[in-house]
Parts: C-alpha cells; structure tokens; sequence
C-alpha cells in the first residue's frame, strides 16, 4: 500500500494532478513562484574542520562552533543560508526512505511534529510556541495529542547529529517547512534563531486541538494562539496529508486520497461528498459513503457545519491558489509564536529537492 501511494504521489510530481488537484509544481514555477537561490547548497563536509565547544549562540544549536585557520583567535561559525539549505536537502532525500512507513513518506508526520511543537503557544502568557522544543520531554512527549511523534522526533536525529549547530526547535520547524514544500505545497518563508530550553518551560495538556469536539472548542484554542476563523480553516487544510492511527489517536484511516501530495482537495471532499458515521469500534469519526475508504473527524464537520468557517471552506474548495497563499501565511505566523527573533533577522526561501 505504501509503495503503491508513493509511486502515486511521485507520478503526480510529473504528471498533471487528478481533475480535483492543482497544476504540478512547474506551472507554479512558470507563474511567478521563486526561490531565495537557484544555486545547488554547499556540501556540509566542511563542518569537519570545526570543533564544538560549549556556548549558547542563536540560531547554532546552543553550541559555539569555531574554526581554527591561520589566526590565532578562533572565529565563531555563524550559519548562513546555504547551511540551511543543506540541512533541508539532508531532510528532503530521507523522505522517502522507507516504503513502510504509513504512505512511503515522513512528510506528513514532520509537518505534524512542527504544528504541535508551535501549536501550544499562549499568547497571554507569551509560554509554549517553537521557541524551545521541549517536545523532547515528559510530560509533553506523552501528551495524547503529541502520540506517534516520536517517529518524527527519531528520523530527524541522524540529521541533528549531521548538522549538530542547529537547535532542535529550528530543526523541528524546518523538517515541516520542508515536508510541505515536498509534497508539492507552496513556499514556507523560514526563519532560524530558536533556542531549545529544558523541561521546565514544558507546557501543560489541553493546549492543542482535540479532535472530537466542535467549532466552540477549535475558536477557543485557536484564538488563545492569536488565529482568526480564516486562518483556523486554512491551517485545517494540512489535513490534506497524512493519516490517523489507531495505535495514537484511535481515529483511522486518511483525509483524502493522496495523503502525500498537498491541494485543496480535504476542502473539496468536505462539501462535494457525502459523509456518514463509520460503524466500528472506535471513537465516533465520518467516512465518505462512496468508498467507505476516507475518513473526517468531528472537528473536520465542524468545519461546514459552522456558518462563518464554511465560507472560507467553501472558497479554499474552488480556489487552490488562494488556499495555497493562504496556508503559506498561516503556516509562516504559526511556525513563529513565541520566538524571539533577533532583530532583523531575515527570512529565507528553500529550493524544493524533489519538485
């Protein structure tokens, strides 16, 4: 099944998308989509002419990395944006390294892990956010909604341990902007200089969205974040990718049918199929009536069922442009909550590998 969806998904990267998808990635490209450099990213091998110290530098991973040359007075390495992007590509070519995991690729579950890394943040208190990635601990690592990250969490350790100057709360976000651009998705403006923190600032339960309950509960949490009804809907358009399990969240089975390729089509199947309950042992979720094959949650209906977010499903449904756009934002103000950027600090955009 694995190897059949990712074959899928690789044909569509060359192919024209199905009549409910949008135009491969190239008509982007032809229409005005660019990237921050064309150029090929510079081989990290010359990471080994430096010795890691201990140090707490933005952006570096909380270490000071030096060079030793001909001077005498060793000199921090500073990463730029070819550091970055060579980090990106490392990402990129494990992606679909095992046919395996869920659909063939990890894709899904990184964006997953960069949602719920910066999704707890409070805007009141100003706690929780990317900034810290404190995922790494109990008691977040065992909250409910954070089940089957560790798969996320595991797969990007070889990349850490490549590229040991990069925060884990950088890296985590990148693996996400990453993933998106990947499976065909629109361009993530990415910025660096998360700090990773200890335990202590771990964040308590109840922060992230819970998928059995309705449009009063997906506004309350949103709207602690900062998000408004449009950028609730655009965000829930990620569930055009990936699949529930029901060894994590005891849900199953995926949104739409290409769950490794990103388009509107998670809004098109929300108002253009019919939806029943599913008979089974289980917590109570839609399948499509037609092939029983597809999956929603109650948050997911909530989504039509609620005046205001159905207008804006019903525009991301007919317009995949708009959604693209749309989720690129919201992704970008999502994947900052709580960082404290130096001031300006800029943002880059990563060349795709496999587009």
């Amino acid at each position: 099944m694995a190897f059949a969806t990712r074959t899928f998904a690789r044909t569509l990267r060359t192919a024209a998308r199905p009549a409910l998808s949008a135009a491969p990635r190239v008509a982007y490209r032809q229409s005005g989509r660019f990237y921050s450099s064309e150029a090929n990213a510079k081989s990290s091998g010359g990471l080994l002419k430096w010795f890691l110290l201990g140090g707490g530098a933005a952006g570096v991973g909380g270490y000071a990395l030096f060079q030793s040359g001909g001077d005498a007075t060793p000199k921090a390495f500073k990463p730029k944006f070819d550091d970055y992007q060579a980090v990106y590509n490392e990402i990129a070519n494990r992606l679909e390294e095992k046919d395996d995991y869920d659909d063939g690729s990890y894709g899904p579950v990184l964006l997953r892990l960069a949602w719920h890394a910066s999704g707890t943040y409070d805007k009141e208190t100003n706690t929780g956010g990317s900034n810290g990635a404190t995922m790494r601990f109990s008691p977040e690592a065992d909250h409910g909604a954070n089940a089957g990250l560790k798969a996320a969490r595991d797969f990007l350790e070889p990349v850490k341990a490549k590229f040991p100057w990069i925060t884990y709360s950088d890296l985590w976000i990148l693996g996400g902007v990453c993933a998106i651009q990947e499976m065909m998705g629109p361009s993530i403006p990415y910025r660096a200089g998360r700090q990773d923190r200890d335990v202590a600032a771990c964040t308590p339960d109840g922060r992230l969205p819970d998928a059995a309950q309705a449009h009063d509960h997906l506004r309350n949490i949103f709207y602690r974040m900062g998000f408004n009804d449009q950028e609730i809907v655009a965000l829930a358009g990620a569930h055009a990718l990936g699949r529930c399990h029901t060894d994590r969240s005891g849900y199953s089975g995926p949104w739409t049918f290409s769950p490794t390729v990103l388009t509107n089509d998670y809004f098109k199947l929300l108002v253009e199929e019919k939806w029943q309950w599913k008979k089974w042992n289980g917590p109570k979720q839609y399948e499509d009536k037609k092939t029983q094959t597809l999956m929603m949650l109650p948050a997911d209906m909530a989504l039509i069922q609620d005046k205001k977010f159905k207008e804006w499903v019903v525009k991301y449904a007919k317009d995949n442009d708009l959604f693209f756009k749309d989720f690129s934002a919201v992704c970008t103000k999502l994947f900052e909550l709580g960082v404290p950027f130096a001031e300006g600090t800029e943002r880059w955009v990563f060349k795709p590998v496999n587009a």
